[in-house]
């Protein structure tokens, strides 16, 4: 074996080195992210990012609700309960029993997810902030009896940390068969217990790098015609991994610094392409929590332009589903390849399919969360217009969400219509007496929903969310 190369100085301690190196890692985006986040004190917050992280809140909590009469956050629900029995924490919609706080996050997670209705972020980036943070902030605030401002700094850091995270993916990850809101959960989820556990930077980057370790989701379910439910697995999933990154960390357990830009990291593992320099840029001076997005309809975001265009047209023309011969939606490239199916088997491929949620608009009240349930399941018009829409490639569409819609009638006219934008966007945000309908449209059949949302409109005050009527 040749022997090792002489060092420049034989005095020197061979640790000496590695001290070096490590100095050098303190500048990671992780470390970065992670200093900004464990500083962050909620007075330090723009008064319209509180509101948003308040209406993320109010939301979730409504669309959780509805979330958990669904037969797979049900059976979530069950294996939280049979495996977290004697916690501290609720589950959403149903009994008073307390489990485990991970195991509340995933069940919550799940019924946060399970029905197309959770937040996410415009322009998108992957990201859905409602359903990864809140089933957190919620099932650990009621373990440490965080009060309600604690929680809303929580959710304002972990939305600073997992957009930007997820812009700097460039959104690539599901080009790869990922499900980008499972890998970019577990980092938002993290940052979330993590301030609620008084973590310091160096704690909470720990928990960062242990998050990078916990992604997980492909998108088998949108190609295979069956196993949908797992879709909704993804984000339930996120959100327990987030406590359990930040309770390792806690206890002194270790993850690489550079899991976001460093080799073999999350954006060299999971993204066909990537632009590291958006990690940390504008932290603390551009505030990506305003980019929120809340959703108006329950389906896959791509479908909400098109869906409100052919709503638009339905009721301005007076046109019934029986006038139209076929419809022509252009939009992103990704709704051609991931969004244009024309049979689903179950819910969750329906509310995938842009020519399903079209259908869905041109014959039922698309303002009911259930009309895109198994009410347009089991409806053969449904199906058969979903076959009459043909998408297409918009090469020149001003963004991944806009669409042109053309409806052709029977009677010889043809109905078109440009949309960019949908209410809900930042740019059209709810207003409060909006947001308070789609809560109560969610949690109307809760027996608590206006306590409840009353609470949460006030949760800046509240001494303990613990106390909140959740259940």
């Amino acid at each position: 074996a040749s022997p090792a190369p002489a060092c420049s100085n034989s005095r020197r301690p061979w640790f000496i080195g590695l001290r070096i190196y490590n100095h050098r890692r303190l500048q990671t985006a992780a470390r970065s992210l992670a200093r900004f986040a464990s500083a962050l004190q909620l007075a330090d917050v723009p008064a319209v990012d509180v509101e948003r992280a308040t209406q993320c809140l109010i939301d979730l909590v409504g669309v959780a609700l509805l979330g958990s009469s669904f037969p797979w956050a049900q059976s979530a629900r069950r294996y939280a309960e049979h495996y977290g029995a004697g916690g501290t924490s609720r589950v959403l919609g149903g009994s008073a029993a307390r489990i485990s706080a991970p195991l509340a996050a995933l069940a919550n997670g799940v019924a946060a997810h399970a029905f197309e209705l959770d937040s996410l972020r415009r322009p998108g980036a992957g990201v859905h902030p409602g359903a990864s943070l809140v089933p957190v902030a919620l099932a650990l605030g009621e373990e440490l009896h965080s009060s309600g401002s604690d929680v809303l700094a929580a959710i304002v850091a972990g939305c600073e940390v997992m957009f930007r995270i997820g812009t700097a993916s460039l959104h690539s990850s599901e080009s790869l068969g990922f499900h980008a809101p499972g890998l970019t959960g577990p980092f938002g989820a993290a940052v979330v217990a993590g301030r609620l556990l008084h973590l310091d930077s160096e704690r909470l980057c720990e928990a960062l790098g242990i998050a990078g370790s916990l992604c997980g989701g492909v998108l088998a379910f949108a190609k295979a015609g069956n196993g949908a439910m797992v879709k909704r697995l993804h984000l339930g999933r996120a959100a327990e991994s987030g406590i359990l990154a930040a309770r390792l960390a806690q206890s002194g357990f270790e993850g690489p610094d550079t899991i976001l830009e460093g080799g073999f990291g999350f954006l060299e593992t999971y993204c066909s392409e990537s632009d590291p320099a958006l990690l940390t840029a504008g932290l603390g001076e551009r505030w990506e929590t305003r980019q929120l997005c809340i959703k108006r309809y329950p389906c896959h975001v791509t479908a909400h332009t098109p869906v409100e265009s052919v709503r638009a047209l339905r009721d301005e023309h007076r046109i019934a589903a029986d006038d139209v011969s076929a419809i022509r939606v252009r939009a992103s490239a990704k709704v051609v390849s991931h969004h244009a199916a024309h049979e689903a088997a179950d819910v969750m491929a329906l509310q995938y399919s842009v020519p399903f949620c079209v259908a869905i608009a041109l014959v039922d009240d698309v303002d009911d969360p259930l009309a895109f349930g198994d009410r347009a399941l089991g409806n053969p018009q449904v199906h058969a217009l979903a076959r009459k829409v043909v998408c297409e490639t918009w090469p020149d569409a001003p963004s991944g969400w806009a669409s042109n819609v053309r409806i052709a009638l029977r009677d010889g006219r043809t109905l078109e219509r440009d949309n960019d934008d949908f209410l809900g966007t930042p740019t059209r945000p709810l207003s409060s007496a909006q947001l308070r309908a789609k809560f109560l449209r969610c949690a109307g059949g809760f027996a608590h929903a206006q306590d409840l949302l009353e609470q949460l409109e006030a949760i800046a005050g509240a001494p303990d969310v613990a106390t909140l009527p959740l259940a």
